[in-house]
């Protein structure tokens, strides 16, 4: 189960339940067996200079490769940046979890 942050200037307006939303459609573009991306957004009420920062985290399989990553990476930026209206410092990054992580459901 992808993990998706995004990390803003509160100057900028973003729609991030979209954006999240898109970042799911295209992991599960690149794999399909993916499942559901969960997304958390935080604007910044203090920072220097507009941006925003996208952190992407998913579990590391046999057929996420290079090629694999930087395909998705690639669509993941041109996605997001077509849901950005203003100007701004823009970071992307995609990580593997290690072997020793843990994600599941908890039912209470």
């Amino acid at each position: 189960m992808p993990h998706a942050e995004l990390k803003y200037s509160s100057d900028l307006d973003v729609d991030a339940e979209a954006i999240l939303a898109e970042i799911e459609t295209v992991i599960l573009e690149h794999d399909s067996g993916a499942g559901a991306c969960k997304g958390r957004a935080y604007p910044a009420g203090r920072f220097h200079h507009s941006h925003i920062t996208i952190s992407v985290a998913l579990l590391t399989k046999p057929h996420r490769d290079e090629a694999f990553s930087r395909a998705l990476l690639a669509d993941l930026e041109s996605r997001i940046k077509k849901q950005l209206h203003q100007p701004c410092e823009f970071s992307l990054g995609l990580s593997y979890s290690t072997p020793f992580y843990v994600t599941n459901f908890h039912g209470g």
